[in-house]
């Protein structure tokens, strides 16, 4: 086994190998204080003000792709094999990226705090292929926040650079220097074991299942981390000291989706973004849910497998991966086993996960014609909020009849869970009876005893879960959705179809 003692990233052009840091570096702490890159600001230190904002490129087969990512929580070691652009690269020769030039023209900056990280993020709209209208502005800005200006200039300026027929839309410097790009990524592509530090403390990346499974058989305290969109707050927010910590990332297999007979197979370090293109298009509730977990640059760094293992009641995809009967793949020890999602989940902060076990895939049977599904997500922001309640079902109807109900609940308990009680009280009525739908109501209130914190009440979370349930049912049943979704929304995600 070949192993490498550095991490090396593309930047400008060039390669910035880094072969001495602490295993919690974060990539903002390593761009201000190593490389004096103070373009890239520190703001909330948790991934939600966008301040922080820089693109990873990558190459996604085969094709140079740039994604927004928050530096002030992505672990450096993390970056190893991409290529880093900053604030600070845009411009060349002293002339402004279209995109600055937009903002300028459209005084889209007052204080220009939050500005290099807003810039960063359309930047990655810019080089995405294709015309980007409001909607799709408004979606890339929902991870940056700014108090002094206000959003419209900013997206003015967007529109005006990034709106433009793909043949107006001038080719900046990233797009003229594409091909040697892609080439110089590939060749910091190899099989070689990271590992940076030594047995006390260190930051490690290996290639292959064997090789992670020595590391923790030797190091069973090691903390395992893909996107680091929580890790990294244990870091930066809670001050815990992860002396020895293991990416995930590299490993050879684990990004992959792979089409199967019964649905999808999707990789645990396949990125939040990457799933919910693919799952997005079974349902229009799939769509906007995945739509409203982070921002796009949580769902850029964030992974499936790492939102299910890190095992939160208010995680938002395990309650929708439940109700689609999704399955998880398990591997320690040389051997893998498959069980239920929902039974993953032991109580709070435990897991069925084996000592030296990982999560590798997460299997999702697709939906069929027979079935009717619904999720939602009760927040108190709509953008990049953390879910008070999040509900999601899926009915298996004979006709108007339902012979099978699936209901998932996350923020009800101590880990997301279904509701028993009120499945088996729909099984067997009709959705032409509003009626008959009142047992699995009742029935719902007995299936949790919901907590109050600082995100909802007891009883809030109880009358929003019963409530949803009877949403659910009535749009299933046939109820338009401009009566039961907000306008706008139902048009933002195509709700027309459920119609």
């Amino acid at each position: 086994m070949t192993v490498r003692r550095s991490i090396r990233y593309l930047s400008k052009g060039r390669v910035i190998e880094v072969a001495d840091f602490a295993p919690t570096a974060t990539l903002l702490d390593h761009l201000r204080l190593e490389r004096r890159l103070v373009g890239t600001k520190e703001g909330c230190a948790e991934g939600d003000c966008g301040a922080c904002t820089v693109a990873l490129g990558r190459l996604v087969d085969g094709r140079l792709v740039y994604e927004p990512i928050n530096a002030c929580i992505r672990l450096l070691g993390t970056v190893d094999g991409c290529e880093v652009v900053t604030i600070e690269d845009l411009a060349e020769g002293g002339v402004l990226h279209p995109l600055q030039q937009a903002m300028v023209r459209r005084h889209a900056s007052q204080c220009g705090f939050c500005t290099p990280g807003i810039v960063m993020s359309l930047f990655t709209l810019y080089a995405t292929p294709g015309r980007h209208d409001r909607d799709a502005v408004i979606d890339r800005l929902s991870g940056n926040l700014c108090r002094c200006t206000g959003y419209r200039p900013i997206v003015d300026a967007a529109l005006e650079a990034c709106d433009a027929r793909p043949d107006q839309r001038p080719d900046d410097l990233f797009a003229a220097h594409a091909a040697a790009t892609a080439v110089a990524l590939a060749g910091l592509t190899d099989a070689a074991a990271v590992f940076v530090g030594d047995e006390t403390r260190f930051f490690a990346a290996p290639h292959r299942l064997d090789t992670l499974a020595d590391i923790l058989e030797a190091c069973p305290d090691a903390t395992l981390v893909a996107g680091a969109t929580d890790v990294g707050l244990w870091i930066t927010k809670a001050g815990r000291d992860l002396p020895r910590i293991v990416h995930l990332g590299r490993i050879a297999g684990l990004d992959r989706i792979e089409e199967t007979a019964e649905g999808l197979s999707i990789g645990a370090t396949v990125s939040l973004a990457a799933a919910a293109e693919r799952l997005a298009a079974w349902d229009p509730d799939l769509a906007h849910l995945f739509r409203r977990i982070g921002s796009v640059q949580v769902r850029a760094s964030g992974t499936l497998g790492g939102n299910i293992a890190n095992g939160s009641p208010i995680g938002d995809s395990p309650p929708a991966l439940i109700a689609l009967d999704a399955s998880l793949e398990l591997w320690g020890g040389g051997t893998l086993r498959q069980i239920p999602l929902e039974r993953f989940f032991l109580a709070y902060g435990r897991q069925d996960r084996r000592p030296g076990e990982i999560v590798t895939r997460v299997v999702v049977p697709r939906l069929e014609a027979h079935h009717a599904f619904r999720a939602y997500k009760i927040a108190k922001r709509h953008d990049q909020d953390i879910s008070s309640v999040m509900a999601a079902l899926r009915l298996t109807l004979d006709g108007d009849r339902i012979t099978e109900a699936r209901l998932a609940f996350g923020g009800m308990a101590g880990t997301p869970m279904r509701a028993a009680g009120a499945e088996a009280a729909l099984v067997g009525a009709s959705l032409r009876s509003a009626g008959g739908w009142r047992p699995a109501l009742d029935a719902l209130r007995g299936d949790f005893t919901p907590l109050t914190d600082m995100r909802a009440s007891a009883d809030y979370r109880m009358e929003a879960a019963v409530g949803l349930l009877g949403r659910a049912l009535a749009e299933i049943a046939g109820t338009p959705s401009h009566k039961t979704r907000v306008f706008g929304l139902r048009e933002e995600v195509g709700h027309d179809a459920h119609a």
